[in-house]
């Protein structure tokens, strides 16, 4: 590779490491191509990103941004799991990727500016992503205007059902 190539790829690293929230560093050790295929796909439909970078550009294109603190785990054979929006889907989708694989491990993570190892990042992946937070939240919005719907309109349902016992009860007599 050119140095002028490396600069153009240490400077778009450094563009995508400036705005990620969550990064995973996991180490891989013989992966067939079905396999990182079948994680690839999983992970860019959670719109998360996966990068093999080159570990002494990757370093380089780290300095300055929050995946300084992850720099040193940057050797061996690894990837860079990266996600701009959603802080938890990454470390669940991998997570449920690597349970049954011995090959794929994770080294450490920053999430939100914050290192976190291994350990971390299984915790991360139980805690509830962001559509089930916003599911969440709109239940809580919407739970006080149905009952208030639901009380309003209680007198009016109160009121016809009187107006209707009368009229059957004329109608009787």
């Amino acid at each position: 590779m050119l140095k002028s190539e490396k600069e153009a790829v240490i400077k778009d690293l450094g563009g995508k490491f400036s705005k990620v929230t969550t990064a995973i560093v996991a180490e891989f050790n013989k992966l067939d191509v079905h396999t990182v295929t079948t994680l690839r796909a999983k992970l860019r439909e959670g719109g998360v990103e996966y990068k093999v970078i080159k570990n002494t550009l990757a370093k380089r294109a780290a300095k300055g941004t929050s995946l300084e603190q992850v720099s040193g785990d940057f050797y061996g054979p690894v990837a860079l799991i990266m996600s701009y929006g959603d802080v938890v889907a990454p470390a669940k989708i991998l997570v449920d990727f690597i349970k049954d694989r011995e090959t794929i491990k994770v080294r450490s993570a920053v999430v939100d500016g914050q290192k976190t190892d291994a350990k971390g990042v299984q915790a991360l992946a139980k805690m509830p992503g962001l559509p089930e937070l916003r599911a969440t939240i709109l239940g809580m919005i919407n739970q006080p205007a149905g009952k208030l719907v639901r009380t309003l309109a209680a007198p009016g349902q109160q009121l016809a059902l009187v107006v209707k016992a009368r009229e059957d009860k004329l109608k009787v007599g």
